[in-house]
Parts: C-alpha cells; structure tokens; sequence
C-alpha cells in the first residue's frame, strides 16, 4: 500500500514551500506507454531530505491531511474523519489508495482516473469524492496534463483536430482540450508541425511521380489531424511540379 507520505516523496518536483502544484506531467495511455514527455524537472539527490523538512514545516499538510489515511481522512483544517462524506471511510480510503497507486504508475487526468475507479468496482460517489480530493491539493491537476499532451501532440507533428481528439481519449474534457488546442495553434505550434511534416515526406519522396508524392503526404497529414488548408499550402509549395 503506498502511503500520501510516499507518494509524495516519488513526485516531489511537485512541491514547493508555498504549497503544491505540478510539474510538466506525461501524457499515459492505460495499458500502452506510448506517450511520454520528459520535459518537466529532474529532482536533486536530496530530494528526501527536502520533502521530509517540507512537512515537518507545514507546508504539503494540507496534502497529508486530505490523502491521508494516517491520523484520519478528513480536510485541511479539520472535519469528520471521512471529510463530512455519507460514504463509508474504507470505501473512501480504499478508493484513495487505488487512485494514488494509479497516479504514481502514470500521470492521469481525472476522467482518465475516474474511469480506472470505476472499472475497479468503486462507487460513483466514491470515485468523486476521491477525485475531488485529489484536485483540491493538485495531486491531480487536468490543467498542466492537457499542456503537456498538445506539446507532445505538436512532437508528434499532429494537427489541432488530432490532437483534440487524442487529448479526449486520453480523458481530458472536450472544452479544455479545444482551450489548450486553441493556445498551442496560436503559438504556431500546428503550424510548425505540418511544414515539419511535409519536410519528411518531401525528402521521403525525392524522385517518385509528383502525384503520388503529394497523395502520400496528404494522406499523411489527415491521419495527423491537419487542416485541408495546411496541407495545401505545404503541398503547393513542397510538392510542386
């Protein structure tokens, strides 16, 4: 069983004296790792060191008091040792537990992780509980993972509309995943993805009839979730005649 207290300690480039938030997170697929990105901080060597004078001094108390079992379930500040909840405190612990053993395999979003619970058997108001927990101290935070997936979708050379629809299988909301799209394509992000990918496919293709060429990297960049008028304007320009 993995205690808050180790939890923690595993994530502790999460933590900073003024409270706690998250480090760039990796973007998991339950059961296929095909998403990772390594571009949030490394932590030092005394990193335990750290964590252990960050709560002696009170700072992540807020965290062990809403997570942990130890010393009862209640929120920061006080209250009832299930946090005024009707649900059973095993049920809730139990359910806490499994979500923390969930996140420490793989960064998850909530809808990612609400799913998992449920699978597990837990109760709808269970899982909710949980996961309002979770987000209340930044254990989970769908923010920072929705950030971190549209840069490794742009990585990927994908367009706004396949990174939409990636960030929603993966469990972030509709209406977030079309925010932090919206932001990436304004950066130029999309942009720079599909000239990258008409790059490779023109260096790919050197020598094959101009027709073929272009169908291919057409092909190509609709798998990728691009625009028509992307693809067109990198194609008129890379797959000329």
């Amino acid at each position: 069983m993995i205690t808050a207290e180790e939890f923690l300690t595993r994530h502790a480039p999460r933590i900073e004296a003024s409270g706690v938030r998250d480090a760039a997170v990796g973007v998991p697929d339950d059961g296929a790792p095909d998403v990772s990105v390594p571009d949030g901080g490394v932590p030092g060597a005394d990193v335990p060191g750290r964590m252990a004078s960050l709560i002696a001094a009170g700072a992540v108390s807020g965290v062990v008091s809403a997570v942990s079992a130890d010393g009862g379930a209640g929120v920061a500040g006080g209250g009832d040792a299930d946090g005024g909840s009707s649900h059973s405190i095993d049920d809730v612990e139990e359910c806490r537990e499994a979500a923390l053993r969930l996140l420490d395999a793989a960064p998850r979003p909530s809808g990612a992780l609400r799913r998992r619970l449920l699978d597990k058997g837990y109760a709808d108001g269970v899982v909710d509980e949980v996961i309002e927990r979770l987000t209340r101290v930044r254990l989970l935070d769908d923010q920072a993972y929705a950030e971190s997936a549209i840069r490794y979708c742009a990585g990927r050379l994908m367009g706004r509309r396949g990174a939409v629809m990636e960030l929603t299988r993966k469990g972030v909301s509709r209406d977030l995943a079309e925010r932090v799209a919206a932001e990436a394509e304004a950066r130029g992000e999309f942009e720079e993805a599909v000239w990258e990918l008409g790059r490779r496919y023109a260096g790919r293709t050197r020598g094959l009839d101009p027709a073929v060429r272009r169908r291919r990297f057409w092909s190509a960049g609709g798998r990728k979730g691009h625009s028509p008028d992307a693809l067109r304007r990198v194609a008129e320009e890379l797959f000329r005649d």
